[in-house]
C-alpha cells in the first residue's frame, strides 16, 4: 500500500525530542506536547526505540493510552533492542551523534538488524506503545554516520534479515508498510537497486530540507516517484539551524550554512513569511513526498508547524529564492511557472 494512501494528513509528530534529546524533558511538558499535537489534528506519530532507550516510545503510549486506535498511524523502528540491563551512556558509541540522547533511560542499547531481533524489536515497542499493531515499520540508521565504514555490513545483514521478515509481515497484513529510516541518501538508493524486497516507502531525515536537498533531489526522489513509493521527510529545519539554532546535523553550523539561512531569513523578511513556512512547504512541494514531520519537545512548537503549513507564501518569494540560486534549480516549488 501506497504511503500517502496510510498516512492521515502532510504533517506528522517526529518523537526523537520525547527520548530527551539534547535535554531532560519533564514528563508534564512531553505529555503536553503530545496532547497538543492531537489537539491540531496530527495523528501520525513517528517513534524508535532508540529515542531515549525506550523512553520517547513509553511517553507516546502513555499519552495515547485513551485515544481510539483506529483514528491514528504509528510507525516506529527495528535494528536496535533495548535491553533490561543498564549501562555507562557517557560509554555509548553511537557514531556522530554519541550524546544526542544522554538525558534518556540508561537501558543498554545493542545493534541487532537480525530477523529474530527485528521479531523481538517489534513486540517490544508494542508493549512500550500500549498497542496491538504498527502501521509502518522503519529500518533504523543502516548508514554511514552510525557505523562508518562497517555500514555497509550492517546493511548486508540487514538485507538478510530485517528486509525479509518485514517483506513477509506486510505482504501478510500484519504491517502496512516497511522501509529504511535513514540520514542518509545512499542506503535508499542501494534498496531501490535491488530486485527484492519490495519496500512501501522511506523515511529520510535531514537530507531533504532547504539546507541540504541536492542529493537527495538527484538520486532518490524521481526513483521514490517513479515506483509510486512514498517519502516521510524528517529534520526539516536541519536540527534547528534553518529556523535559527546554532546546531545543523546535530553539530555547530558552518560559515557557509549560517550564510544561506541569513540569506534565505532576508529574502523571507522581505516577503513577511516565517522561515518554518518556507522550509515545511518547500519540503511538500516535491511529489515523492507524502509527509513532513518535525520533532517537537514544547506544546508551542506544534501550533508553529501547522500555522507554517497554512502560511500563505507569494510565488515571487520562490521564484527569487531560485533566481538567487538559495535551492537548486531542479527543486520542485509550491508554485506553478
Amino acid at each position: 500500500m501506497a504511503l500517502i494512501d496510510i498516512l492521515p494528513g502532510k504533517l506528522g509528530f517526529g518523537t526523537a525530542p520525547l527520548g530527551n534529546m539534547f535535554r531532560d524533558i519533564p514528563e508534564q511538558e512531553a505529555r503536553a506536547t503530545v496532547d497538543a499535537a492531537w489537539n491540531d489534528g496530527i495523528r501520525y506519530f513517528d517513534n524508535a526505540p532508540f529515542y531515549g532507550a525506550g523512553l520517547a516510545e513509553i511517553r507516546m503510549g502513555d499519552a495515547l493510552a485513551d485515544k481510539p486506535r483506529q483514528d491514528y498511524v504509528i510507525s516506529t523502528k527495528v535494528g536496535r533492542l533495548v535491553l533490561d540491563e543498564v549501562e555507562d551512556i557517557s560509554a555509548r558509541d553511537l557514531g556522530e551523534k554519541s550524546d544526542v540522547f544522554k538525558y534518556g533511560r540508561p537501558n543498554k542499547i545493542v545493534n541487532d538488524y537480525s530477523a529474530d531481533a527485528t521479531m523481538r524489536s517489534i513486540e517490544d515497542s508494542l508493549k512500550r506503545l500500549k498497542t496491538d499493531h504498527i502501521e509502518i515499520v522503519w529500518v533504523h540508521d543502516v548508514a554511514q554516520d552510525f557505523f562508518g565504514d562497517e555500514w555497509l555490513s550492517m546493511f548486508e545483514s540487514a538485507r538478510k534479515g530485517a528486509f525479509k521478515v518485514l517483506d513477509k509481515l506486510r505482504d501478510e497484513g500484519v504491517i502496512k508498510a516497511w522501509g529504511l529510516g535513514v540520514n542518509k541518501v545512499e542506503p535508499i538508493e542501494l534498496l531501490l537497486d535491488l530486485e527484492e524486497p519490495r519496500p512501501d516507502g522511506f523515511l529520510l531525515a535531514g537530507r531533504y530540507t532547504l539546507l541540504d536537498h541536492e542529493r537527495a533531489l538527484q538520486r532518490v526522489m524521481p526513483k521514490v516517484t517513479e515506483r509510486g513509493l512514498g517519502i516521510v521527510v524528517g529534520g526539516p529545519y536541519s536540527s534547528g539551524a534553518l529556523v535559527g539554532g546554532p546546531n545543523f546535523e546535530y553539530a555547530p553550523a558552518s560559515k557557509a550554512i549560517l550564510t544561506k539561512v541569513a540569506n534565505i531569513k532576508a529574502l523571507a523578511d522581505r516577503y513577511g513569511i516565517s522561515m518554518k513556512a518556507a522550509g515545511l512547504q518547500f519540503v511538500l512541494a516535491n511529489p515523492a513526498v507524502a509527509a513532513v514531520i518535525p520533532g517537537a519537545s514544547k506544546p508551542g512548537r506544534i501550533i508553529e508547524d501547522s500555522t507554517a503549513l497554512k502560511e500563505v507564501v507569494p510565488a515571487d518569494f520562490w521564484r527569487e529564492l531560485r533566481q538567487l540560486g538559495l535551492v537548486h534549480p531542479d527543486a520542485p516549488l509550491p508554485i506553478k511557472d
